[in-house]
């Protein structure tokens, strides 16, 4: 797979705007066509998710309705809209010797992508792939072992119209652990690995590849109401973050209050978050406003990603506290702070070490298409070469080009 995927890299490296763009369209239309193979195909994971007692934020991640595959062929329409970066002239000056040097953006080759869960990433990571001029290894969890094979099939199989060459895109579709082992090897054909997921997940990668990695970490996302914030907008943001969609990495995993507005503020968001199905976790001050329905937070639960209905509820000092608490155990991920004080929002964003950081707004935006980069291959909590929503331009890399006139260099 992974020769064939280089072989393809260097055509697919060539392949005009156009006719990837025309490739994307082809592809979009096949997913609606094939909608109804794909949902009796991912019914075969929700009913072996449901045997194997998974929580039904999981269940949620793994389902395909018609709703959402007419998503994701949408997914692909709008990453045909998008700006090409490939041959992007990012830089271009003349030394004094005549030399004209361009700096120029190219695709990375191939990229294999490592993740779990949700069957759209498969159609989504393709997407962005083929569009930034690379070709892509897939491997899926297995959970979600038929979706993604129904979905890679139908997208193989309508490539076949195009000029896109369709080794370009592979599916590992092995359960076994060692096919993620060779493929973390494979140094000479493989140029960067993309792993997404759970925290085991994401370590294991990061432990056993010879690639360079680009970790999409999990998301410990934090909203620090403050003793400046306005109570209903912190509500509304609060309740946005953690209730809307609980089994996303940008979803609010830690609530911090200032001890300032905690008393006014915490008796009603707890009661309106648990009326949600919320599970409250408080600090002994939480516990001690809120006195029903709130199990005492231990220092595990400041670090967990619970991708469920369950929030960590910590009462702060002040917006220092509040800071030291999010760089101690935030995952550099997203977080937020809600507050009508300038300064105090300036503070937040320059002090938090994060990939993404708010004021006055949802981390649930923290999202490739929400920052109109189109879908996205993850979220980069590292900090070289991407970070955030790692979309169309963060697959690529760049070269130089030099243009001379006889020059040599004495």
């Amino acid at each position: 797979m992974a020769r064939k995927a280089r072989a393809a890299s260097f055509e697919l490296a060539v392949v005009s705007a156009k006719d990837k763009n025309h490739a994307l369209s082809v592809m979009a239309k096949a997913l609606v066509a094939q909608a109804s193979f794909i949902i009796r195909e991912n019914r075969k994971d929700l009913e072996a998710a449901r045997r194997e007692g998974l929580s039904s934020a999981m269940v949620d991640r793994l389902k395909l309705d018609e709703k959402r595959v007419a998503d994701m062929a949408q997914s692909l329409v709008e990453t045909a809209k998008l700006k090409d970066p490939v041959g992007e002239i990012i830089s271009a000056f003349k030394r004094p010797n005549g030399l004209l040097i361009k700096k120029v953006r190219v695709p990375i080759g191939v990229i294999g992508i490592v993740y779990e869960s949700r069957p759209n990433v498969t159609s989504d990571c393709i997407a962005l792939c083929l569009k930034s001029g690379n070709a892509v290894i897939l491997k899926g969890g297995r959970e979600a072992i038929f979706s993604n094979k129904a979905i890679f099939t139908v997208l193989r199989k309508a490539l076949a119209e195009t000029h896109v060459p369709a080794n370009a895109i592979q599916l590992v579709d092995s359960i076994d652990r060692k096919a993620v082992e060779i493929l973390l090897s494979l140094v000479d054909l493989v140029d960067l690995i993309v792993p997404r997921g759970g925290e085991g997940l994401i370590r294991f990668v990061a432990e056993h590849s010879r690639i360079p990695v680009i970790k999409h970490y999990k998301g410990v996302c934090h909203t620090y109401v403050s003793g400046h914030a306005d109570l209903e907008k912190a509500r509304k943001i609060c309740c946005n973050a953690k209730v809307q969609r609980p089994g996303v990495c940008n979803a609010m995993e830690t609530m911090l209050v200032d001890k300032k507005i905690a008393k006014a503020f915490l008796p009603v968001m707890l009661s309106e978050l648990m009326q949600s199905g919320v599970q409250i976790r408080g600090c002994d001050r939480t516990r001690a406003i809120v006195k029903e329905n709130v199990r005492k937070a231990t220092e595990q639960d400041w670090k967990e990603e619970y991708l469920d209905l369950i929030l960590a509820v910590r009462v702060v000092d002040d917006v220092e506290q509040a800071i030291d608490h999010i760089n101690t155990y935030g995952t550099k991920h997203s977080d937020t702070i809600v507050t009508e004080n300038k300064k105090e929002a300036e503070e937040f964003l320059t002090k938090v070490d994060a990939a993404c950081v708010y004021v006055n707004a949802s981390t649930r935006f923290t999202d490739g298409f929400q920052f109109g980069f189109g879908a996205e291959v993850g979220i980069s909590t590292d900090k070289i070469h991407a970070r955030g929503p790692m979309a169309l331009a963060e697959l690529t890399t760049y070269k130089y080009l030099i243009y001379g006139q006889g020059q040599v260099r004495y």
